[in-house]
């Protein structure tokens, strides 16, 4: 007999259910997060299990780790695309396992991309950079802001991150702006030694596999970008065509139409935006992908090209508000 597993899967603990080929409850049973528990859970069943649906949560790696090593065949399930009907007037952990169950039985279960192990780390290595720099960006907009408010002037990203506690000093604010943009800054240079920290890691683990070579001839991106993007988009080949990568990368719209009246969207957050923002912010690629259509291009790209800026938000350039003396010396 055919057994289909699934499991609800929670911060400190998991429901496991499994349905026999009618659909009928086999086990049901919470059990805490101990890989060994649920694996004794599992065992009795052994090769009647046909396969095992486990959320896509913030805390999959151990458990569908655990269960391929075991032997049994894993299916990430994304999350978005399995919204039981709406009109259920009670719902519960038990019956979230049970529907996941169904749908795996049915073969109609949405599965997400299971990277792989090796690869793993490596990628959230990455996603650690990015959130440094993100974390950044925000320093330097913070100091964008004092300025602004305090003398009315703007200094560019760039100049800003060349900037040192004496160039500071020679600005026009009051002490306690001045030291309130001493403090972005010192945190603004610890991010960067991190940063650089982390990349040098990265390039020294990471090689661009060969079908990702071609990453490299865009104009805009480097192997920091290219590690990025290959890495987040995994094996190439999963997606069938151009769109359904475009729509990975987030990088279409969204609408439901009715009688040619727009009665709403989908998820637009279905996929990674992370690719996408990459491979919108080079230079050849947004040129191709403008004359195919500016809806294709992400929303801030757009709003960059209308600016005239090629570096993002928070980086336009205004009058300098050092003296001439002092730029040239912190260059």
């Amino acid at each position: 007999m055919k057994l289909y597993a699934a499991i609800d899967l929670h911060s400190n603990n998991s429901v496991l259910v499994i349905l026999d080929e009618a659909d009928r409850m086999v086990l049901q049973r919470r059990l805490p997060n101990n890989l060994e528990r649920i694996r004794e859970a599992l065992c009795p069943y052994g090769e009647q299990i046909e396969g095992i649906a486990v959320e896509s949560t913030y805390n999959w790696y151990w458990l569908v780790d655990g269960l391929m090593d075991a032997g049994y065949r894993v299916h990430l399930v994304n999350t978005a695309a399995v919204k039981q009907y709406e009109g259920l007037k009670h719902k519960e952990d038990v019956d979230d396992a049970r529907w996941l169950a169904h749908l795996l039985r049915l073969g109609i279960l949405p599965v997400g991309y299971i990277c792989p192990k090796e690869a793993r780390g490596v990628r959230d290595l990455m996603r650690k950079r990015n959130q440094l720099v993100g974390q950044r960006s925000r320093q330097i907009l913070s100091i964008e802001n004092v300025l602004s408010r305090d003398t009315g002037g703007r200094a560019s990203a760039n100049e800003i991150k060349r900037w040192q506690e004496k160039e500071v000093d020679q600005l026009a604010l009051t002490e306690s702006s001045r030291l309130a943009v001493k403090s972005n800054l010192a945190v603004m240079h610890c991010l960067n030694e991190q940063i650089e920290r982390l990349e040098a890691e990265i390039l020294k683990k990471a090689k661009l596999r060969p079908d990702y070579q071609g990453l490299l001839t865009v104009s805009g991106v480097g192997k920091v970008l290219a590690l990025t993007i290959a890495l987040e988009t995994g094996e190439v080949s999963r997606f069938a065509t151009v769109g359904d990568f475009s729509s990975y990368c987030r990088c279409v719209g969204s609408e439901h139409l009715s009688n040619g009246k727009k009665k709403g969207s989908g998820n637009v957050k279905n996929g990674n935006k992370v690719p996408g923002m990459g491979l919108g912010r080079s230079g050849e690629l947004r040129r191709a992908l403008r004359a195919g259509g500016q809806a294709l291009l992400p929303t801030q790209v757009r709003q960059d090209d209308a600016r005239g800026s090629d570096q993002g938000s928070g980086t336009q350039a205004g009058p300098s508000l050092l003296p001439r003396d002092a730029r040239s010396g912190a260059v």
